[in-house]
């Protein structure tokens, strides 16, 4: 079996601040890591590589040059290899632009059997791009996976739901997005990382006129979605805890509310 997953490198969202002036995120000395959802869709992969003998898993990923430490996690994690596509002319791509990109680049793999990826990156929270690839793969997709079984071309898939999951079934090849429910990453393995850096041409470097696309398809100039700021949402006051009998802390809070004019 032949498996795909897509994984971006994020900014470690828990680190980030925002530049009280300008409102723009302040990125510099903030952690890039493989995005959490990705290292589930990585860790399904394996999971179904471990359990089907033979099967390969190789990671597809857009960004900068620095993108290879995190397929370097990727691969100590188990995934086989690696290919990057990064090029000045992908910069600045929405996710449409993004999704162009990619789908471009798993034309140029040829043929597989899955294509894995996290719900949603944490620092865009659009949930867009996976849908986005298959439909121009122009292969069946299934979001939101809490639970995937493979029984030969046939994916069972538990998609989540807000009060309960629905299961739907697919045939392969397929895309299935994940989320954190669906399983808990492994940790890098210590021979793997020493192998990962040892073979540093296991990570295959596609730049724009290695992949079938148009300037118009790419890259920040034609993306149709543009951010025109950011910012963080002003900060609370500090919170109040109450305490005593339940009476006692209800006659607390209205108490508070009349103070404060609320009742």
């Amino acid at each position: 079996m032949k498996i795909l997953v897509c994984a971006k490198q994020v900014p470690n969202t828990k680190n980030v601040t925002t530049d009280p002036v300008t409102g723009r995120i302040n990125r510099e000395g903030v952690e890039s890591i493989l995005n959490p959802d990705d290292a589930n869709g990585l860790e399904a992969a394996l999971a179904i590589k471990d359990a089907n003998p033979g099967s390969t898993v190789t990671v597809i990923s857009m960004g900068p040059d620095q993108a290879k430490e995190m397929l370097i996690e990727c691969m100590a994690m188990g995934a086989d290899d690696c290919i990057l596509l990064s090029d000045r002319k992908f910069g600045g791509s929405d996710t449409w632009a993004t999704s162009n990109a990619i789908a471009a680049g798993i034309k140029k793999i040829g043929d597989f059997d899955l294509l894995i990826g996290g719900r949603q990156a944490i620092d865009g929270d659009t949930a867009q791009v996976g849908p986005q690839i298959a439909e121009k793969l122009g292969i069946p997709q299934v979001t939101y996976a809490q639970d995937i079984k493979i029984d030969g071309k046939k994916v069972t898939v538990q998609r989540q739901l807000e009060d309960g999951y629905e299961t739907i079934e697919v045939q392969m090849p397929c895309m299935i997005t994940c989320v954190k429910e669906l399983n808990e990453p492994r940790y890098m393995n210590i021979g793997r990382i020493y192998d990962a850096y040892d073979h540093p041409e296991r990570i295959t470097v596609w730049g724009f006129d290695d992949v079938d696309i148009r300037e118009d398809e790419t890259g920040l100039k034609p993306s149709p979605t543009n951010v025109f700021t950011s910012f963080a949402p002003a900060p609370k006051g500090a919170g109040k805890m109450l305490e005593g009998t339940e009476q006692e802390m209800v006659d607390q809070l209205f108490a508070e509310f009349k103070e404060k004019h609320i009742i």
